[in-house]
């Protein structure tokens, strides 16, 4: 989920770089669990390195290394004091340019929430629509994911050119239970052997292209494993 201070690493770099970005959520029965959200740029950063030595790109300032690490310190600071919502951690790797979040919650509402506040109380965004879309809903059983409008619509604003390096990178979304997958409504996702883990592996060119692509509904047996 992009929609935060990582959202915003993305929309600095992702026009000029191949990306990798793993979007894994853990949901225990009873409704707390973990997120993690990972973003790799490490197959391009000497490209990365350059547009960092820029002032500026395509009319926005370009921030600097002690920029951006001040920026992580305040989203860190500021998810961790909202409501249901603890463990906030966030490994850094400015050589490499890697970049691994990590939170958990005591249910996806509250991680929802917090998200949302820790975006507008850094961003400033005015679209209150986007920003207070439910895009994860839980009722104990199943499961509902899309992808935030937010981040469809920055996608969309993008030029042919970005498009085409967008091609380049992978969006990898997983979900894990404690119990089995029973039924997945997307026919691009992929069950683990155990089955309790669903994947939807693309790209942010097809993406852009189908923002439903990683839309999905998963059931859960009704017993546990």
């Amino acid at each position: 989920m992009k929609n935060n201070l990582l959202f915003l690493f993305i929309l600095i770099f992702s026009l000029n770089s191949c990306i990798e970005i793993l979007d894994d959520l853990t949901i225990h029965a009873d409704g707390s669990g973990t997120f993690r959200y990972n973003i790799n740029l490490s197959s391009n950063k000497i490209k990365v390195n350059s547009i960092l030595s820029l002032d500026s790109l395509d009319g926005q300032k370009v921030p600097k290394i002690e920029d951006i690490k001040e920026k992580v310190q305040q989203f860190i600071k500021t998810l961790d004091a909202q409501n249901g919502i603890s463990n906030v951690k966030i490994e850094e790797n400015y050589t490499d340019f890697v970049l691994k979040f990590s939170c958990d919650f005591t249910n996806v509402l509250l991680l929802q929430e917090g998200i949302k506040t820790t975006i507008s109380s850094m961003t400033k965004e005015k679209n209150t629509s986007d920003i207070n879309q439910i895009w994860i809903t839980w009722d104990g059983n199943k499961l509902t994911r899309t992808i935030p409008t937010i981040a469809f619509n920055k996608l969309r604003k993008l030029n042919q050119n970005d498009v085409e390096l967008l091609k380049m990178g992978s969006y990898t979304c997983i979900s894990r239970f404690d119990k089995a997958v029973e039924k997945i409504v997307n026919p691009l996702a992929e069950l683990s052997k155990n089955k309790l883990a669903v994947m939807i592996k693309t790209d942010a060119y097809r993406l852009k292209e189908n923002p439903d692509i990683l839309e999905n509904v998963i059931y859960l047996n009704s017993t546990k494993n």
